[in-house]
């Protein structure tokens, strides 16, 4: 079942694989991203927003891995219907980013308002992060999924990977705000990151499905 890719050991791959997934998954524009971008525009418990929402995602995909692993091991049949679906579910995130970067869209974030506390900022960060069900679905389910049937020594390293990607994505965002707003803002820089997500995401689902393939 293990993959292996060449010049490139388990461990390192399986991080790869981990930091593609959630990149690829973490950057469609949503209520939760605008509103990193909009406190980071303010300047506003930037460094708390952050943490929190890379916390809740590492939390939430180790969760979801481990929960998968369990399952797995308690039904070895699981993991092929898991790996086909997994395949299927990115392909078809791949088609959808892929028609997105033939779209017009941007990424705004109000830079009015009254300053929020930091109780109600981290509120409003929670909701707009555990009270999206495609939340669940992209890091509890479909992580989850792809990282179970990682070996066991190689699934800390997905997680790893996935985790680094959240931080990653959400500190560019909060500190990175008042140069990115802008760029955000522009259609065709939306279009070229769906373009690399859709690509990203297909190569995913190839992957899966050769790793299913040769599995069996």
């Amino acid at each position: 079942m293990t993959l292996h890719l060449a010049l490139v050991s388990p461990g390192p791959a399986a991080f790869v694989q981990g930091l593609a997934l959630s990149f690829g998954l973490i950057v469609a524009i949503g209520a939760q991203n605008a509103f990193v971008l909009r406190q980071g525009l303010r300047r506003e418990h930037v460094g708390a927003l952050v943490l929190f929402c890379a916390v809740a995602d590492a939390v939430l995909m180790s969760a979801g891995v481990l929960g998968m692993a369990q399952a797995v091991q308690a039904h070895p049949g699981l993991v092929r219907g898991m790996a086909l679906l997994g395949a299927g579910f990115l392909a078809a995130y791949g088609v959808r980013a892929l028609h997105r970067a033939t779209r017009h869209h941007g990424l705004r974030a109000a830079n009015g308002g009254a300053r929020l506390r930091l109780w109600a900022a981290l509120s409003q960060a929670a909701a707009f992060t555990l009270l999206n069900p495609h939340v669940y679905l992209d890091t509890v389910l479909l992580v989850g999924s792809i990282g179970a049937q990682q070996p066991a020594g190689q699934r800390g390293w997905f997680i790893a990977g996935a985790s680094l990607a959240s931080l990653g994505w959400f500190s560019l965002l909060g500190y990175g705000a008042r140069w990115l707003a802008p760029w955000f803002a522009r259609p065709s820089a939306w279009q070229v990151l769906d373009g690399l997500v859709g690509i990203t995401m297909l190569t995913l689902a190839a992957l899966l499905a050769h790793r299913f393939i040769v599995g069996h």
